[in-house]
């Protein structure tokens, strides 16, 4: 291998496996954890795999982390940008035991998880995450993480399901001018907030840490999940809600479609808008969601 490459096996940004060892906790004992170069995406890899597998599987969990994706994406199918060592790249293949009509709600409990992970590491003080229904985690008001939910199969009482997320560690400048070449050739684009880097609030972030820290945050939320759903993980998305009590504006396929003060989500992860025609429940997945001020 090139020693110049951005894989070669001594780039100082690379997954440290033993202090990964160290820092997790039983994910890195009971979990397969595979991290590879360069895939086309983390998500359709494992969506291969547990298409696989028999309809009564009980495997634990699979992770798969790259470090660079030829051809990531988020929600909606939109790109999902990042250079080898400035992102964690990752996707986690399990089978919850719940039917696929009980998993609402389940990119906001991850996002909660996602938030606890952060809690693990050493922020900066003033460092607040927040949460940006129904898959977004904000950082000082530009997009940090990405959630992307998507489902392999499912029976009456079980559904396989793949976790990925993506989050941004450094060169949230270089990122910044990366989406903005991409939302102007997409015309039809709705225009968002701009990424952040965790390396904003942790001058020292590596992947080594962060991945170690959301293991184990996953590894308490999902089991709970499986048992309760989304209620009891209500509370702490609320707490960390970006934009409550704050106008927004409803979009589908970049039209407007109504506008409102958002009040929260339900015990079903459902956004609750008061819109001027009187109250709105607002599925995760099916429209867009936008500060009022940012209505094209």
């Amino acid at each position: 291998m090139n020693p110049s490459s951005p894989f070669a096996p001594d780039a100082p940004w690379h997954i440290d496996h033993s202090r990964l060892a160290t820092l997790a906790e039983r994910p890195a004992r009971d979990w397969t954890i595979d991290i590879v170069d360069e895939t086309g995406s983390t998500n359709a890899d494992l969506m291969e795999q547990l298409r696989a597998l028999p309809r009564d599987s009980v495997a634990a969990p699979t992770v798969r982390i790259a470090y660079s994706q030829t051809a990531g994406r988020g929600r909606r199918g939109r790109v999902w940008f990042a250079e080898p060592g400035n992102a964690l790249l990752m996707s986690l293949g399990c089978v919850l035991k719940r039917p696929i009509e009980g998993l609402s709600g389940l990119s906001l409990a991850i996002g909660t998880a996602v938030l606890d992970a952060l809690a693990r590491l050493p922020l900066t003080p003033s460092a607040r995450p927040v949460l940006k229904w129904p898959n977004d985690v904000l950082l000082d008001d530009g997009k940090l993480a990405g959630i992307l939910i998507e489902t392999a199969w499912n029976t009456l009482n079980a559904t396989a399901v793949v976790i990925g997320i993506g989050m941004n560690l450094h060169g949230a400048e270089q990122l910044a001018a990366r989406v903005d070449d991409a939302n102007r050739l997409a015309a039809s684009a709705a225009p968002g907030a701009g990424p952040a880097a965790l390396a904003r609030a942790w001058p020292d972030t590596n992947l080594t840490d962060t991945l170690a820290a959301l293991l184990n945050a996953l590894d308490t939320a999902l089991p709970r999940f499986e048992t309760e759903g989304f209620k009891p993980f209500r509370q702490h998305w609320l707490d960390a809600h970006a934009w409550a009590g704050r106008e927004v504006a409803l979009l589908d396929q970049g039209r407007e479609v109504t506008h409102g003060i958002a009040s929260g989500v339900d015990d079903r992860g459902q956004l609750l808008v008061d819109t001027p025609e009187g109250p709105r429940t607002v599925a995760s997945g099916k429209l867009t969601l936008r500060l009022a001020k940012e209505r094209p």
